[in-house]
């Protein structure tokens, strides 16, 4: 135990209880016991790993302390809590904060240079340019991201440490560690092995930015203005034309079809044969459901690829003789128009018109050509009907989308398999949501799956696909031989490590291999988070006591991300769901109610918060919001904060007050007003515990609040002058009321005003708080109107002084208190206590209807 400072204070609370629970192991999960408990003794969390690149907003702090309070409560239940924490290096994010801050841009093609120094390190310099960017080696540059990654995650831990969460620091990982390359490597191999996952050549939605692949759970729609231009497309036959309306006219080269609704004004036109204006091409005239008679001029040009829905119409449509539609790619990976016009061209000068006004040029600048070429043609009748429309973009992403054909990874999702959809939508249902009307995002997301996860990506810094391809006699990759290495060389880069049975001098030879250069998406190594942090394949030992994790905490916004592609490999793996419980937390917004994003220049960070007012202070405003709710963040003005703040301060001073009145040995509860608060407060510990075992801390929160400021401004004053007098035969009773109401709301608070309940325990209980048992109802016998009658003719009484301006403290010769009969009795009760805090002389209590203090007289001051 400590001694009792004479003024209690916040400031300095959370380096030395952040110290002495480090120091003393308070939060380290206990192994030995967990392997005698087994599961049922062990409460497991999939931590969020929050990703690497730059810093904590307000948002984390937020939704972890949300994770955090339940950890806490559950270990104060007797709960063994497996509470680790991850950082998520790799990614696309990561490379972008790398390229910015060092200045660099990583080109495969460059030779590694050990001595290699960048031109810069943060500051004012940095460039999101790539032509202001210094190119480097592929090693180099991820040695960079390493180097920037680790200083980053110590960052992201002390503010972790200030923010006071109770995580088992020795339980960390790193999603780019050989042991999370070899768990994630492993997973995939065992799902290539099952046929799950697949490589296929096919349209890829792709971030020209980036230079890689982006899966569906990685795109927001962003509302674009655009233009309508209407091309003329004349029938082959020459009996006329149809009108198309396009957003795109400079993908005319990659035109293969015309499509319309079977039902739509044009149907009668469904087989013709129509030729595209001045590039010549001859293409058909098609049926599809998904083709919209009232948008534009009912008829809509299919290319490949404008956007998704070119993708279902290029796979389901067929010529009139039963041929698959072609693949005419125009646009390259990075952005701009292929140097050579598709084959199919056929008009006199087409081509060379491509070359000179296409050929190598942005989307933009074709586009534009193109246009004035339709224009002077006469085949485009109308140029830029604007409007505004949902366009396709990588979440990251600073461009819309392009779709280019590639040879990419992906992992069977449900979205062709009902059978996996089915199961994916059962554990869905067996998992408990928190709260519960998030569980419908889940299952619209399954349910609205358009094709399997790509899982491939085309950058640097990742889990290398653990791959090979064998090389036939002209040196190409022979797909069909993709080498695979043994599972216990796991892990491996195949850039690097040479197949089993090949030497290194046979790599990009004929008849020799050649390495997958991809790496693996982030949220492939991601959706693994049970499995990095449980030690699945590692340490099977921790992964059957963890194993499904209780809970999985996590934003809304990545429920179709990180929750599903979780829940998948989970489906796959085990057939189960990873956890029992997901908590959604909600988003934190502006004062505008507004996001915050980075992107939006809204964002605010908390290390200023946290020192300015205090962790507790934080955590509060935290803990107030329920799971799935937003809340608005003001900085200029944190009100919540504020509060939270002036609780803990009053939970150190009235806890030092408390503790001044000395509990008599053999004390016990005799008086009926300290019964009362006691029955009161077993009250309070009931519902609080029912809404911390619901996952509704701010219920529980409220409910334990409210009844401490009774406890406070109300009872506390009742019985501090009973307290003190030893002579009174009623002090023992009161001090020991007041010492267990102490001990039981300092553990009701605990999970959320951490620090100042810690210091406040201290200075009378051995060991820390936060593995103390939790608080149960003490079930004296006592009647709760007691306490309710007695603070409602207290708060009567000090109204009677302030209307007659007098000070509280001023002596009352006499008083009358009016009450209806039923309250009478309690308030008999509570009357000397009464008598003493209102410094009454004669205090008469009447029946009456209505309850009020009918009659006060102040004791005349001499002069």
């Amino acid at each position: 135990m400590s001694s009792i400072p004479d003024k209690p204070v916040l400031e300095g609370l959370e380096a030395k209880w952040g110290e002495r629970w480090s120091d003393q192991g308070t939060y380290l999960f206990d192994r030995a016991r967990a392997a005698a408990s087994g599961r049922d003794g062990v409460y497991s969390i999939d931590t969020p790993p929050p990703t690497a690149s730059g810093s904590l907003h307000i948002g984390h702090v937020f939704s972890y302390t949300h994770t955090d309070v339940k950890a806490r409560y559950e270990r104060m239940r007797g709960r063994n809590v497996f509470y680790p924490m991850g950082w998520d290096d790799n990614g696309l994010p990561t490379e972008r904060r790398v390229q910015n801050y060092y200045g660099v841009r990583c080109d495969p093609s460059l030779p590694y240079d050990p001595d290699f120094t960048p031109p810069f390190e943060g500051g004012d310099n940095k460039s999101s340019r790539a032509a202001d960017q210094q190119p480097i080696s592929r090693r180099n540059f991820i040695e960079l991201c390493e180097a920037l990654t680790i200083e980053d995650e110590k960052q992201f831990e002390a503010l972790f440490r200030q923010l006071g969460l109770s995580v088992d620091w020795t339980q960390t990982y790193r999603t780019i560690s050989n042991d999370t390359m070899r768990q994630s490597q492993l997973a995939f191999l065992r799902g290539l092995e099952r046929g799950e996952a697949y490589q296929s050549l096919a349209p890829t939605l792709w971030d020209v930015d980036f230079r890689s692949a982006i899966a569906q759970a990685e795109l927001e729609d962003r509302e674009q203005q655009a233009s309508y231009h209407t091309i003329e497309f004349p029938f082959a036959d020459g009996s006329g034309t149809i009108a198309v309306d396009t957003t795109r006219p400079e993908l005319l080269p990659a035109c293969i079809a015309i499509v319309t609704h079977p039902e739509g004004p044009h149907k009668h036109l469904i087989g013709k044969k129509v030729r595209t204006p001045f590039f010549g091409v001859d293409i058909e005239v098609h049926g599809h459901h998904l083709a919209q008679p009232d948008k534009g001029t009912g008829a809509a040009m299919v290319c490949t690829f404008g956007d998704v829905t070119d993708i279902v119409w290029w796979r389901e449509l067929r010529t009139t003789s039963g041929d698959s539609l072609p693949n005419m790619t125009t646009i390259g990976l990075d952005g701009r128009f292929l140097p050579d016009a598709p084959a199919s061209v056929l008009a006199d000068g087409a081509a060379d018109w491509y070359t000179e006004n296409m050929a190598s040029k942005t989307v933009f600048t074709a586009r534009k050509n193109l246009v004035e070429k339709l224009q002077e043609t006469g085949d485009m009748t109308a140029v830029g009907k604007p409007f505004s429309h949902a366009v396709k973009f990588f979440e990251k992403g600073d461009r819309p989308l392009e779709i280019v054909s590639t040879r990419q990874w992906y992992i069977r999702n449900g979205a062709r398999d009902q059978d996996l959809r089915d199961r994916l939508l059962a554990h869905g249902q067996e998992l408990a949501w928190h709260p519960d009307f998030m569980r419908v995002r889940y299952e619209n997301w399954v349910g609205g799956l358009t094709g399997d996860w790509l899982v491939s990506r085309q950058r640097f810094f990742g889990v290398p696909i653990p791959l090979w391809y064998g090389l036939d006699a002209d040196g190409e990759r022979d797909y069909d031989r993709v080498l695979v290495p043994s599972l216990d060389a796991l892990p491996i880069d195949p850039t690097s490590d040479a197949p089993a049975g090949y030497t290194e001098d046979q790599r990009g030879v004929p008849g020799g291999f050649d390495a997958e250069k991809d790496i693996f998406d982030t949220w492939a190594t991601s959706s693994l988070t049970p499995q990095l942090a449980g030690g699945w394949q590692r340490d099977e030992e921790l992964w059957n006591v963890v194993a499904p994790f209780d809970l999985r905490p996590q934003g809304q916004d990545i429920i179709r991300t990180w929750l599903f592609s979780t829940m998948l490999r989970s489906t796959l793996e085990d057939d189960r769901s990873p956890w029992r419980n997901a908590a959604i937390s909600g988003f934190i917004v502006d004062p505008d109610r507004k996001k915050m994003s980075k992107s939006k220049g809204n964002v605010v960070t908390p290390a200023d918060i946290l020192d300015k007012h205090g962790s507790d202070a934080v955590r509060y405003w935290s803990a107030s919001s329920r799971l799935g709710m937003d809340a608005a963040f003001d900085p200029q003005n944190p009100t919540q904060v504020k509060i939270g703040r002036r609780l803990a301060i009053k939970i150190l001073n009235a806890a030092k007050f408390v503790l001044s009145f000395p509990v008599p040995e053999g004390a016990q509860v005799t008086h009926a007003l300290d019964a009362s608060m006691l029955t009161t407060l077993d009250e309070v510990v009931r519902e609080a515990t029912k809404a911390f075992d619901n996952y509704d801390q701010a219920k529980a929160l409220e409910i334990t609040e409210a009844f401490f400021w009774t406890f406070c401004d109300d009872y506390l004053e009742l019985v501090k002058e009973r307290a003190y007098d030893q002579t009174d035969v009623g002090q023992p009773s009161a001090a020991l009321a007041l010492r267990l109401a102490l001990s039981t709301l300092l553990r009701l608070l605990a999970p959320i005003v951490s620090f100042a309940t810690e210091e406040a325990w201290s200075w009378f209980e051995e060991g820390s708080i936060h593995t103390s048992e939790w608080p149960t109802p003490l079930e004296l016998e006592g009647d709760a109107g007691v306490l309710t009658i007695a603070s409602e003719a207290l708060i009567g009484i000090r109204r009677a002084k302030t209307e007659a301006k007098a000070s509280q403290k001023t002596p009352v010769s006499s008083a009358t208190i009016a009450a209806p009969a039923a309250k009478i009795e309690a308030l008999r009760a509570a009357v000397d206590d009464l008598r003493a805090v209102g410094r009454i002389k004669d205090l008469q209590l009447i029946e009456a209807e209505e309850f009020a203090v009918t009659e006060i007289v102040l004791e005349a001051v001499e002069s």
